[in-house]
């Protein structure tokens, strides 16, 4: 221990190891300043690691070279009309002039790439200043051999988001794959045979060892650390924060059993996720009903950052909002699997107790959600809701837990999840009986959306009207790709709960991530970014990456501004 009683000191100590953490962590080592970080899992990698590892990055340089256009102005009127007065515009500015350049930082100074997607539409393309394609970006592919044995630590990736369960694919190939676009054949038989082909790595583990999606970001930010000797410490749990004089100097850990001081010079980042594995939490903040087991997020955020700078009279804000989706229960999965590409599919409709639609099933999964939670207040028993499909959409397309029935036929699944986890009959009378949904309501809904399929307008709740709608559906089914019949036997139906990937409520920043107290004063050396801070997108989702974009955004921003706050100070950086 040191003289000052301190086990460890550092200029800057990061608690999380998503992207966000490690961003924070990059970026202040390359401002001179010394850092780490601590992760109470024994994987690095958190949500970010199970990601679809996205940023929404408006103005980005890729926009111009793939065929598109976009403006400061607007991507700030897009997001004033979504997020309103809801969060400070000071917040809002810092996020869009600073995305960009953060994007070309991490490459010129961590050989950290994205490159957009310029097909992947803002979730609301037609509201002012939206965009049908281009902000959003993904992750280079990263070769997993040059992490070494590090790459044993790193979280794995949910299987849903692989092909077959263990073949990596990006989002632009995802997109191809799921809504059966030009190709997917071919591009089908590429990746699985580069997969098996790869006999050397096969010997070494099942994993791919190409990284895409938030294993490629989170790889990608974990190999730039290893290259600059920035440690990663597992098994390090945040206990509290030490303060001094208004101002937050270092932080209490539990690290394998034992309680150790760690000092922070400069300050310290919270990283470390939301609550949505806090049972206690959920039930104080959330909408009700709410439970824990319905999150899609992997089980390790229980709110620790967020109570740690609670207790030092830091405000909270927004602590209702989560980044919300429909989820389905698998058995032998911890999280539960969300529902972001099966509902936008032709030949499936989402029901509630009385058989009756209440929302747009292809609509952004926030939006799904909360229209579950609206409906089921009416007392339309909309938790869990029902989605139904026929045995056409079965064959063709993917379930949340199970694949196309030309690849996962019904045969080859367990034989205790029929009736249990989903539910088959040969009638829509029968299937009713089975779920406790109303059948004359079901039957008259199921012969509205045929009806619907035929002439391609949904008058209720305009089903495919948006590119957003569109971008996950299935591009050979006429006039309307979202809109398919629901007509041939067997029939099948699925519950889907109100759960998220992540809890988006936290701890009131400024527009350089600070943390305020009640007062609206700085806690000084305290900076929060990512879930554990209030989300910049306030009730909304702007994007594919409306999560990671900020999250990385303000830790770049929390980063230059500990390096301006330590040169102003005259402390000397640790060697």
């Amino acid at each position: 221990m040191s003289q000052a009683g301190w086990d460890q000191e550092y200029d800057v100590v990061v608690v999380g190891s998503g992207a966000g953490g490690m961003t924070a962590a990059l970026c202040a080592h390359a401002h001179g300043l010394s850092s780490v970080v601590i992760e109470k899992s024994d994987r690095y990698g958190g949500t970010s690691a199970v990601s679809g590892g996205g940023i929404w990055i408006p103005c980005n340089d890729d926009i111009a070279k793939t065929g598109g256009s976009d403006s400061y102005e607007q991507a700030l009127t897009y997001l004033k009309h979504l997020i309103g007065d809801s969060v400070p515009q000071a917040r809002i500015e810092a996020y869009l002039k600073n995305a960009p350049e953060m994007v070309r930082y991490l490459a010129r100074t961590f050989d950290v790439h994205f490159h957009n997607v310029p097909k992947y539409p803002d979730y609301y393309p037609n509201v002012p200043g939206g965009k049908e394609g281009w902000r959003s970006m993904q992750p280079q592919a990263f070769d997993a051999r040059l992490l070494g044995p590090e790459f044993d630590r790193q979280r794995e990736p949910i299987p849903g988001t692989l092909l077959m369960g263990r073949i990596a694919m990006d989002q632009i190939e995802a997109h191809t794959l799921f809504s059966r676009g030009p190709g997917w054949v071919g591009l089908t038989l590429k990746l699985m045979l580069r997969y098996w082909l790869d006999f050397g790595w096969r010997r070494r583990t099942h994993r791919d060892r190409r990284q895409v999606l938030g294993q490629g970001l989170v790889a990608a930010l974990r190999h730039a650390m290893l290259r600059r000797d920035i440690p990663l410490q597992l098994n390090t749990a945040l206990s509290s924060l030490i303060e001094d004089g208004g101002r937050v100097i270092g932080l209490v850990v539990e690290q394998n059993g034992r309680t150790l001081r760690y000092r922070a010079r400069h300050g310290v980042v919270l990283a470390c996720g939301g609550f949505e594995s806090n049972q206690q939490m959920r039930e104080r903040y959330l909408t009700q009903p709410t439970q824990a087991r319905w999150t899609a997020a992997p089980p390790i955020n229980h709110g620790d950052g967020i109570r740690a700078a609670q207790a030092l009279g830091a405000r909270l804000g927004h602590m209702d909002w989560v980044w919300g989706s429909p989820t389905v229960y698998k058995p032998g999965a911890p999280p539960q699997v969300a529902l972001f590409v099966e509902r936008g599919m032709p030949g499936c409709v989402a029901v509630n107790k009385k058989g009756r639609r209440f929302v747009n099933e292809a609509a952004p999964y926030p939006d799904f959600r909360n229209a579950m939670y609206a409906d089921d207040a009416k007392g339309n028993g909309t938790i869990p809701c029902w989605l139904v499909f026929d045995a056409t959409f079965r064959y063709k397309y993917p379930m949340g837990i199970f694949l196309p029935g030309q690849i996962q036929p019904d045969h080859k699944l367990p034989k205790d999840w029929l009736d249990r986890i989903y539910y088959r009959a040969d009638t829509l009378d029968a299937l009713a009986a089975k779920i406790g949904v109303d059948a004359a309501g079901l039957k008259d809904t199921v012969a509205k959306m045929n009806a619907y399929a035929q002439t391609g307008v949904d008058p209720e709740f305009h089903k495919g009207d948006t590119a957003f709608d569109r971008y996950y559906s299935d591009p050979s089914v006429k006039p309307n790709s979202c809109l398919g019949p629901i007509v041939k036997p067997p029939f099948y139906a699925v519950p889907l709960w109100p759960g998220e990937i992540g809890t988006k409520g936290g701890l009131v920043t400024d527009e350089h991530a600070r943390v305020l107290r009640e007062d609206g004063s700085l806690i000084g050396g305290l900076y929060a970014v990512g879930n554990t801070a209030d989300a910049v997108m306030g009730p909304t989702y702007a994007g594919a990456g409306s999560t990671l974009g900020p999250a990385m955004t303000f830790a770049y921003i929390a980063a230059r501004d500990l390096a301006a706050q330590a040169a102003a100070s005259g402390i000397r950086a640790a060697a």
